[in-house]
Formats: structure tokens, sequence, C-alpha cells
């Protein structure tokens, strides 16, 4: 059979035919942990930071209002703000690039 293509699951080689939808997607990429997307969408109520400013672990960035919640962005880990790509009052779709950190 000739359609048949070698598919590798966790160290097990097993032989098969692949969707033409699965060969054409699009390849999984390790994020960027000095980029922080939103998780949800919703609106940017308070910014707490500037750029260029150090922040801590566990800091507050912003809050993101959500479905009636109030979510909490918090720092990831010890860095400098390098840019704020959104502002207070901004509707933000799913996965937008909110802020980089150096």
């Amino acid at each position: 059979m000739e359609n048949l293509k070698e598919f590798n699951v966790d160290g097990t080689v097993y032989k098969t035919e692949l969707t033409k939808k699965f060969e054409s997607r699009k390849n999984w990429e390790r994020p960027n942990p000095k980029h922080l997307h939103s998780f949800i969408p919703g609106t940017i109520v308070e910014i707490f930071v500037k750029e260029g400013q150090e922040v801590k672990a566990g800091e507050s960035l912003m809050i993101l209002e959500a479905m009636k919640m109030k979510n909490q962005i918090e720092m990831p880990f010890d860095g400098v703000i390098k840019k704020i790509h959104v502002e207070e009052g901004v509707k933000v779709p799913n996965k937008m690039l909110m802020v980089e950190i150096e």
C-alpha cells in the first residue's frame, strides 16, 4: 500500500494513512515564555506596570475582565517589561500578545 506513512506515537511506530487535513496542519511551536498572551477574550480594565519597569514573579501586571470576572494577569518570573501592546479599555481577542518581557 503506497499511501501508508510511518507515524510515531510515544516511541511506537505505526504505518497508517494520514488525511490531507492532518498533513497540512500547522506544526506546533513552543510558545515564547517572554510573551504574555490573553487566554480568553475580554477587556483590559487596569494596567499596573509601565514599559522598562522591573517586576518580580507573582506581581500583578493588569486586570483582564472576561465573562463578568476580573482576572489578574501576574508576572510569571522576575523580569523587565519590554513592551505593552494593550491599553486600558481595549477589548482583546483570545491569544493576543499583551506584554513582552526582557
